[in-house]
């Protein structure tokens, strides 16, 4: 089995085909399975680089084989579920998944999420037509930030939000924990300054490199950072 291979779990046929497409698109190999119960023999026997998992499935759900996978397999998993009341558990340490992504999504987002989890674990091997280049850097020295060689001109706040975020990719970090790294003397503020900031923020990236979202809402939770971005819909 190939290292770069994506299982997509997923009982909609016609959404495992289109992330199966752009996945492929992507230089990834893929194989869909849309029953949960043959899910856990399929990894043992091939070995993905990667799982696609919903978490509403016939047979078997997404969360009894995450466990179960989690038992043999350290394989990165991202859980897919259209029941925001799961995020908390999704997130879970006991449930061992490494992301989620929210229906309905932006299958470019996916495509962005799983080649952020592939390299982070260090699983990604194939040779991917992308830039090595860091999308952006950040001169802490100097609160100056940079997007493809651009200065991006932030405000100290703008820089601290972007600084936060970077420092651990792919982390989700709700509203309150922005504000207690930023406004560390505990000043009363109210919680959508930080979507205020954010947004703030992604206007002066998108001035740079216009089309592309480093950072994503995660709906009823936070934010969180990818530094390979993804194109906007």
């Amino acid at each position: 089995m190939s290292a770069e291979t994506i299982l997509i779990v997923e009982d909609e046929i016609k959404l495992a085909q289109l992330l199966a497409d752009y996945l492929q698109n992507n230089g990834y190999q893929t194989h869909c399975i849309h029953d949960g119960s043959t899910v856990e023999q399929w990894v043992k026997t091939n070995t993905p680089s990667l799982i696609l998992l919903d978490l509403m499935l016939p047979g078997k759900d997404g969360i009894e084989i995450c466990k179960a996978i989690r038992l043999f397999s350290d394989i990165p998993i991202i859980m897919v579920t259209a029941r925001v009341e799961e995020i908390d558990r999704l997130l879970g340490l006991e449930l061992g998944a490494d992301d989620y992504v929210c229906k309905p999504f932006s299958p470019r987002e996916v495509v962005a999420r799983v080649k952020a989890i592939l390299r982070r674990s260090g699983k990604s091997t194939a040779n991917h037509s992308t830039n090595t280049e860091p999308m952006i850097t950040l001169d802490k020295n100097r609160y100056q930030a940079t997007a493809k060689g651009q200065p991006l001109n932030l405000t100290a706040v703008e820089f601290q939000l972007l600084d936060i975020l970077a420092t651990d990719p792919g982390r989700i970090y709700s509203r309150d924990q922005l504000m207690d790294h930023i406004y560390n003397d505990h000043r009363i503020v109210n919680d959508r300054t930080i979507d205020s900031h954010i947004k703030k923020l992604r206007k002066r990236i998108a001035e740079v490199i216009p089309n592309t979202t480093v950072i994503h809402s995660v709906y009823g939770v936070g934010y969180k950072y990818e530094p390979d971005g993804s194109n906007e819909d």
